[in-house]
């Protein structure tokens, strides 16, 4: 982008925003992620991150007593990105985000105190956070993004979520990450469904498991 006369850069016209609401323990989400930040390298995007949180969706929801402790831990690492956007700014929200996923995703280390810190530390941000935890006193604040994203596509989906173009989605799922142009194709692909009227739905059955790269 150019400058323009005051110094703020000009915005193409065809430059895309779009706002992509996650929980740090969502494998599918974190690939996803990883994806449009790749799409971004590739065309006239734009991305704004939002938590939502699989606890409060699973809240009230009968479920196997090892999911609900999965569950319950997940209250801690969604809580800790929420403090540090309310503390430190929005900007953030990507790389603890990211601090977050490659420790819990790729290097397989438990959503624990500990390994929140570390996220923590490794992009500045004070080690107290990890506090919020097991604090109650940010879940509003995490619930309206969480609405924000979760109301415009019903619940009977999870994350990742996205919204371009005024319509909202589950998805895209997919594994592993789609790099470069392959990138740059699935987010046209997803500009083309957003853009039509009425289009709700594409899915099959998951042949594999999430890959991390």
């Amino acid at each position: 982008m150019s400058p323009s006369p005051d110094g703020v850069p000009d915005r193409s016209p065809d430059r895309a925003t779009a706002d992509f609401w996650f929980d740090p323990i969502c494998p599918w989400a974190w690939i996803t992620s990883r994806w449009i930040i790749e799409a971004a390298r590739v065309r006239e995007l734009d991305v704004h991150w939002h938590v939502m949180s699989l606890s409060y969706l699973n809240e009230d929801r009968d479920m196997p007593e090892d999911y609900r402790k999965v569950m319950d831990e997940a209250w801690g690492p969604v809580r800790v990105v929420v403090a540090a956007a309310a503390a430190h700014g929005e900007d953030v929200v990507l790389p603890l985000y990211t601090a977050l996923g490659n420790r819990f995703h790729v290097e397989k280390k438990p959503r624990d105190r500990a390994t929140i810190q570390e996220a923590l530390a490794e992009v500045g941000l004070p080690l107290d956070l990890a506090e919020a935890m097991t604090s109650t006193a940010y879940d509003e604040d995490l619930k309206k993004s969480h609405h924000a994203g979760m109301d415009q596509v019903g619940f009977e989906v999870g994350t990742p979520v996205i919204a371009v173009e005024g319509v909202a989605f589950f998805g895209p799922v997919v594994s592993p990450t789609p790099r470069g142009e392959a990138a740059g194709k699935l987010w046209d692909g997803v500009l083309l469904v957003a853009g039509t009227d009425g289009f709700f739905e594409l899915k099959r059955s998951r042949t594999r498991d999430p890959v991390f790269d």
